[in-house]
């Protein structure tokens, strides 16, 4: 499956992005999503993920309180809100198989390009 991002941009410290991804399939299936990030000079880190049916998400704790992913069989989504400098990064989308949540991106086999989140202080 092809993962398409969209939604990233550049904002001020306290404002708030509204990522989405879609599949090239039109659904999402059965698919856990996630998105995880990458800063310049940093590694990948995991941002929040969710199962097929929404009925369990998995947080990083530095994003607890100010994100909210979500999805329905056609695309997920990341509300994020009072966003912070430490927040720029390009913004992955990714998807497995595999019914449950986690936070490693090695259990993920799709992946979309990436979209740019700048936070400006």
């Amino acid at each position: 499956v092809q993962l398409v991002e969209s939604g990233g941009g550049l904002v001020h410290t306290g404002g708030s992005l509204r990522l989405s991804c879609v599949a090239s399939g039109g659904t999402l299936g059965t698919y856990t999503m996630s998105w995880f990030r990458q800063a310049p000079g940093k590694e990948r880190e995991f941002v929040a993920a969710i199962n097929w049916n929404s009925h369990s998400t998995l947080y990083a704790d530095f994003v607890k309180g100010r994100f909210a992913i979500t999805r329905d069989n056609t695309k997920m989504s990341l509300q994020m809100n009072n966003l912070k400098p430490e927040d720029t990064a390009t913004y992955y989308c990714a998807a497995r198989g595999d019914l449950e949540t986690s936070h490693y991106s090695g259990d993920y086999f799709f992946w979309g390009q990436g979209t740019q989140v700048t936070v400006n202080s």
